[in-house]
């Protein structure tokens, strides 16, 4: 389950906050089902903490049948086909190229960003009251033909 407040001050360290977070979001997101591929990739531009944790905690396990691949971008020139991508906050000057590169893919772009969220991120991380929260643009989610669980909405800060 995802907390919608994360307290920054609970005793992790933030990027496996970050982390667990991107993860369990694609719990709650609907992929377009014309996608044949074996592989459900989640792309990382910058921070290679996050990358590390993820592919430690979860590249290779199943997610129905596909399996979780994590690749480290260092921009948008190098992005490939992703159903997910994460922009750290150090790389959000990429997320115009990103946007534009994976616009209408069915790609969840994540960002970490104050003000990118109403640019057009599918989710974007905010603290709020030294807490953790992310916002989510419904109508980027739909431009990118993604399908988002009311469960999600309900936590999220809504654009």
């Amino acid at each position: 389950m995802i907390c919608s407040a994360v307290n920054a001050q609970e005793g992790r360290p933030m990027h496996e906050v970050y982390s667990m977070m991107v993860f369990n979001f694609v719990k709650y997101v609907q992929w377009p089902s014309d996608d044949n591929t074996k592989e459900f990739i989640i792309g990382v531009i910058g921070n290679s903490d996050i990358y590390n944790t993820l592919n430690s905690w979860y590249a290779g396990k199943a997610k129905g049948n596909k399996v979780y691949v994590i690749k480290k971008f260092k921009d948008a020139s190098e992005l490939s086909d992703c159903q997910v991508v994460f922009i750290d906050r150090s790389k959000s000057g990429e997320f115009d190229a990103v946007n534009n590169k994976v616009k209408g893919k069915g790609t969840l772009v994540v960002t970490d960003r104050n003000g990118l969220g109403s640019k057009g991120s599918c989710i974007n991380f905010k603290t709020v009251d030294e807490k953790l929260r992310f916002e989510l643009n419904q109508h980027a989610i739909e431009a990118s033909n993604l399908k988002v669980a009311s469960a999600l909405a309900s936590m999220a800060i809504l654009i």
